[in-house]
């Protein structure tokens, strides 16, 4: 591999995840005009007043599917990571089930419960911000990404993306894209 090492987001950029978050919200009584995403889950639960346990112990961690290519991607990377604000129990958990073997991944426990930062993931990578890409699908990831001097780009395949200002700022069509800009095909 030439290029950058990618670093991924993964509730909304490699997991198609958006109702599997919803869904124990809405169990527990939360309006769905509610619910934002991209936040460290302990801090979403204590904003809609529902304790953490609570919200993990209905969360269905088979719920959530790779979007498409995703699956083929990851079986491409000799090296990748995660950065997510899920919390390391069902982020974990998700992993196992899906067979994927990240480098790394750092989860919203990782930062005490605050919001995500690549820190930590570059440091477990041994390398500097300027050598990796950082795929997410909200402005917090590419915030992060720009904090460290790393390349960002959108995971334009979750359709949630199109929301977003995107000027300048590079958008992956498809999963498949990531592997001509690190030149691994």
């Amino acid at each position: 591999m030439s290029g950058p090492i990618p670093v991924f987001d993964l509730d909304g950029t490699l997991l198609d995840s958006d109702t599997a978050l919803m869904r124990p919200f809405l169990q527990l009584g939360v309006p769905r005009s509610e619910i934002t995403f991209g936040h460290p889950i302990e801090i979403e639960c204590t904003r809609l007043g529902i304790r953490l346990d609570d919200y993990l112990s209905i969360y269905d961690i088979s719920a959530a599917q790779p979007f498409p290519g995703v699956d083929q991607l990851l079986g491409s990377l000799s090296r990748w990571g995660i950065c997510s604000n899920k919390h390391r129990t069902s982020g974990t958990a998700e992993l196992e089930r899906l067979g994927w073997h990240p480098e790394v991944a750092t989860f919203s426990d990782d930062y005490g419960g605050g919001a995500k930062h690549l820190g930590p993931v570059l440091d477990a990578l041994d390398v500097a911000g300027s050598e990796i890409v950082f795929v997410g699908d909200t402005e917090h990831d590419r915030h992060c990404a720009e904090k460290v001097a790393a390349g960002f780009g959108y995971a334009g395949w979750n359709p949630r993306v199109s929301s977003l200002a995107v000027d300048g700022v590079r958008v992956f069509s498809t999963p498949g894209e990531i592997l001509d800009l690190i030149g691994h095909r």
